[in-house]
Order: structure tokens, then sequence, then C-alpha cells
């Protein structure tokens, strides 16, 4: 199979068209078979539940190349079980499991020529995505969906290598109390987005929320999990029912535990602590982990001891045996990797 001319090592983060996508539809309380398809355009009614009541929700993971020349996925499993998750909470009729871990091996042996080569540095984002898309005028659940998985080539998150970011405690709340925070909906991610902005126009790389009931705990980013390490080397994150349960976060705390011997910790991590904390970091699907310099608190500046040049050591660790597990130069855990081709 041979690989499509593109100019890997100078990839961006941002989308790029492949030939084929899945989809497959709902409707009449049942799921469709499903099919390949090479058409990118969606044609829906102007008064589809997805424009009208935001009834959507997504994952993402990646495609990659291992050393070895095997094109693999990430516990994509997790992906799926997270999605159904999400979807009972927005009332949307579960994808089964088996039949959306189906789909993405399907999407990725379909786009083999877009699986960028092991050393380039560049990965196949995938975008499995759900929405209602039948018309709906009153305030209620769709009765129609369409679930789909699309693929694009991405380069690495960070070009010209990883640089500690520097954020801000937003004044805004992400998600309240037995809302949607522990879900991946679209809703989600709309909401975060006027925060965002209003960072990066004052000089931040991404907000740090805070509890909404108390704004005194810490949460998470608009859209990555945060990991601590305390100065005797302990992992600990936070534990919330808003915070969305990050798959890189999990498979972190079991790298650090079982391949590290490091203690780790899930627990209520209070902002008056962070102070006291050794490194900071964030955590998700398409940096692993990005790591945190630095905390500002309306003026107030929090620098971590790791500094503002580089991973610290015990985040660095982190992110070389996970990276490790999924190039396949680590032995991974039964069932972490799934061989496509």
């Amino acid at each position: 199979m041979e690989k499509k001319k593109i100019d890997w090592e100078n990839l961006g983060f941002g989308y790029i068209p492949t030939e084929k996508r899945y989809v497959a539809n709902f409707k009449d309380g049942k799921w469709d078979d499903g099919a390949l398809i090479e058409d990118a355009n969606i044609v829906m009614n102007e008064c589809a539940g997805v424009l009208q009541y935001a009834q959507t929700v997504f994952e993402g993971l990646k495609a990659y190349t291992t050393e070895d020349g095997h094109i693999v996925t990430f516990r994509p499993d997790l992906n799926a079980k997270r999605l159904i998750d999400s979807a009972k909470r927005l009332e949307m009729p579960p994808f089964p499991a088996e039949r959306f871990v189906d789909a993405v091996e399907q999407v990725v042996r379909a786009n083999a020529a877009y699986v960028p080569p092991y050393g380039s540095g560049a990965t196949l984002y995938i975008r499995p995505y759900m929405f209602g898309i039948n018309p709906v005028i009153g305030v209620k659940p769709a009765d129609e969906y369409q679930f789909r998985v699309f693929t694009t080539p991405v380069g690495p998150y960070f070009k010209g290598g990883v640089k500690p970011l520097t954020i801000c405690v937003s004044d805004f709340d992400r998600a309240a109390p037995h809302g949607t925070g522990h879900i991946k909906a679209g809703l989600n991610y709309a909401m975060s987005l006027h925060a965002i902005v209003t960072a990066h126009a004052n000089g931040f790389d991404e907000n740090m929320y805070l509890d909404s009931a108390t704004r005194t705990k810490v949460e998470e980013t608009g859209g990555a999990n945060f990991i601590f390490i305390t100065k005797d080397h302990k992992v600990v994150t936070p534990h919330s029912d808003t915070i969305l349960p990050s798959i890189t976060r999990r498979s972190l705390l079991y790298v650090a535990e079982h391949y590290l011997g490091l203690e780790v910790e899930e627990r209520d991590v209070y902002f008056e602590e962070v102070k006291e904390f050794a490194e900071c970091g964030l955590c998700g699907t398409a940096a692993v982990i990005s790591p945190v310099g630095k905390v500002v608190d309306h003026g107030k500046e929090i620098c971590f001891p790791s500094g503002m040049e580089k991973m610290g050591p015990t985040i660095q660790k982190l992110y070389d045996t996970l990276t490790g597990i999924q190039m396949g130069h680590i032995e991974a855990p039964e069932g972490w990797i799934k061989v496509i081709e």
C-alpha cells in the first residue's frame, strides 16, 4: 500500500479530507447496517435536532504506525464505552460498542494510505460522532440519528517541541453539579469557546476551571484533564463527577503505578494546594501530556519548580512511557493496542 504524497513532517493540526468515512443511521428504533461512503458532506433538514438543540456527542482517537510497521489504535473500546455514556445522558440511542470498534477499523483500513509513517511525528486523527438528524421543533429528543466516523492526518499538536504552558484561573464555570461535564458533548465545548478566546486575548494558553459549586477545587481545562506531581513524586489527579473521564489520564495513572512504581491518588484537589506541587500537566488525546509552567490567578502567579523550558522529570517519564507503549517500543498491557493491519 503506497502512502499519499503528503509532507508528513510539516503537517499542522487541521482537517484534511480522506477518501472514506463510515455512516450508520438510526430510524424506527434500530440502527441500519452502516457503510463506508465517499461523500464528506451531510445533507439534513433545516430543523434537524442537532441544529436546534445541540443533540450531538463525539469522540477522538488516533491511528498511527508503530516501529514494526503495523497500523494500530489505542484503546478504542474505551472510546466506544464513553460514547455510549454520552449518548445515554443526552437521550440518544447508544451505538453498540463492538460496532463502534468495527467502524473505526473499517475507516482506518480504508484510509491506510493517509496513516503517517513511523517517525514522522504525525498521526491519523479519528473522529466518531453522532447527532439527531430528523426535524425537531419542540424541545424533545430526536427520533432519528446518524453515527459517522471520519479521519484526517494531523501533525504533532506542538510543532517545534513542547514548551510549558501558561494558564489562567477562569472566571467562567465549565460545568454545573449534576450537569453534563462528565460526557463528551458538543454543547460542553461550545460553552468553552468564549472562555478560551478570552484567555488567549489576555495572553494565556488555556484556562483552569474550578468547581462551580464552591470555586475552591481544580477541575479541568476546556478539553483536558489535569495531572499534578508532588514534591515526593506522587501522581495526583482531580476527582469530580463533572470532569470528563479522560482515556489518556486513565492510561497515565496505570503507567505511573504499574510501570514507574509511583504512588497514585485520584481525589479532590483544592486550588490552595496547587502552589505546593512540583509539576503540572494537561493530558488528552491530542498531545498526550502538555506541561504547565505557570498558573495565573488574577495577577498572582504560581510557578512550578519544573520551570518554563521543558517538561518536569516525572511528567517526562510518564509521557515517554505512554508514547513508547503506543508506538511499540514498550510492551503494552493486554488489550490496549488494537492492530488494524
